[in-house]
């Protein structure tokens, strides 16, 4: 179905966009160029110049707290960030539900990898799209990272491909499935949001729940709940391990990344840090079976040097290196972070409350922390996670409390020693102080370069 034709299919319904963030903006200004009767609601009390632009084109806008009250439509475009709970009213008169990523995926022409996961989604994203194009394709990335793709399908060619990442929020209600689908793993997340680890999980599995037999889902063979949830794909499975070889898929043996027994990537020719990464590397290599070769495979683990954000090395000032983690908004990101390093380091941490616990976390402040600095609403948490983890000791780690982002950051530095690490890894969201974790690493980056 091209764009042109889904649009009809549209004609003559109220459509009713709720939330009009990044993502909708370019969905909205494509239905109303095709001429559909369509409502904008946004819980902003006032339009910005984004908002008023949006009803220069014609869209009407209903906002405020009460942006849902008296809201008829025949079709609901959901903002990723929206529980279907809160549409109840709205879907019990008949209402159908969609996004503007499930529009996309029904529209778009060329084959679609998607991948997801509790950690490692924007890596292993940007590693599956970095191959495909050093391969020589065309490639389109969107979903969680990237641009909104729903106004650029009639670019796309059946050539092409599409690398995604997509989130629980927006697999929540999804109803198709990509033909190569990939989760990282599963662990407790975005609990804030979500009703219990159940929907979670459930939400999760939405990004292989449709696929035919034929299609492709990768594993993780090391998670418990990526295992579990093998059992009910239809497609055909690949692992990735560091623990066991697979006879499907590929392993790490601590030295190298094996498949079918071969050596394919040598740990010392990968640019990224960490052993995390290398199971996004994994992750990767078995999403593009097929599809790339395995020079290019090692072309792309020996130039690649990772994702703004994510063990971002910012600057090393008088033998001190500062690494920006500010994506790590959970227990689970954090203690991959802290394993990257060959020493213990000086760590900031903490911020909004995702109300998931923290006590896993304890161990690896034990370990791998020499000093912490904890600002935010988790703090507390934070603080009692290494106190009550086996092998502390007053002082190891040491423990500071800040209630200003930047006097964190500078009690840090203060802190560090030429050859030390000082490491943002907040373990938590930013909605506390900062729209997104972006903005987090990027104030964070501003503050150290002006140390």
């Amino acid at each position: 179905m091209s764009l042109a034709d889904y649009c009809a299919s549209l004609r003559g319904k109220r459509i009713a966009v709720v939330g009009l963030g990044v993502s909708n903006q370019p969905l909205v200004r494509v239905l109303l160029a095709h001429g559909l009767d369509l409502t904008g609601c946004d819980r902003r009390s006032e339009p910005d110049e984004a908002l008023q632009a949006l009803a220069d084109l014609g869209c009407k806008l209903k906002l405020g707290e009460d942006y849902l009250d008296g809201v008829e439509a025949d079709v609901i475009f959901r903002a990723p960030g929206l529980h279907p709970d809160q549409l109840a009213h709205l879907l019990e008169n008949g209402a159908v539900l969609t996004s503007e990523m499930e529009a996309f995926l029904a529209l778009c022409p060329c084959p679609v990898i998607a991948v997801t996961g509790s950690d490692g989604k924007t890596t292993t994203t940007t590693l599956i799209s970095e191959m495909l194009k050093a391969e020589g394709r065309r490639v389109w990335v969107g979903g969680n990272i990237g641009t909104p793709l729903f106004d650029r399908v009639d670019e796309i060619r059946p050539s092409d491909m599409a690398v995604l990442e997509l989130s629980s929020f927006q697999l929540l209600t999804m109803q198709q499935s990509p033909q190569r689908a990939v989760i990282t793993n599963l662990a407790p997340n975005h609990l804030d949001i979500h009703r219990d680890m159940d929907e979670y999980i459930r939400a999760k599995e939405n990004i292989f729940r449709y696929q035919k037999p034929g299609d492709l889902l990768v594993l993780n063979a090391d998670n418990a709940l990526t295992v579990d949830a093998a059992q009910r794909a239809a497609g055909d499975i690949r692992w990735f391990s560091r623990q066991q070889p697979q006879q499907s898929g590929v392993w790490f043996d601590g030295e190298a990344i094996l498949r079918h027994g071969q050596v394919l990537v040598r740990r010392e020719e990968f640019l990224l840090r960490g052993m995390h990464n290398v199971e996004n590397f994994m992750a990767a290599i078995c999403a593009v079976e097929g599809l790339v070769r395995d020079e290019t495979i090692r072309s792309v683990a020996s130039t690649f040097g990772g994702v703004a954000h994510r063990i971002e090395l910012v600057r090393i000032k008088d033998g001190v290196s500062y690494y920006n983690d500010s994506i790590a908004s959970s227990p689970s990101r954090t203690m991959a972070g802290l394993r990257s390093f060959d020493q213990k380091v000086i760590l900031i941490a903490g911020g909004a409350d995702k109300h998931i616990p923290y006590d896993v976390l304890g161990p690896d402040l034990v370990a791998h922390v020499k000093a912490m600095v904890l600002t935010g609403p988790t703090s507390d948490a934070i603080e009692a996670a290494a106190k009550h983890a086996p092998g502390y000791a007053p002082g190891a780690p040491a423990i500071y409390r800040q209630e200003d982002f930047r006097a964190a950051v500078e009690q840090a530095a203060a802190l560090a020693a030429e050859g030390d690490i000082v490491l943002l890894s907040p373990a938590s969201t930013s909605f506390d102080r900062f729209r997104n974790f972006a903005e987090r690493g990027n104030v964070f980056k501003q503050i150290v370069k002006e140390l």
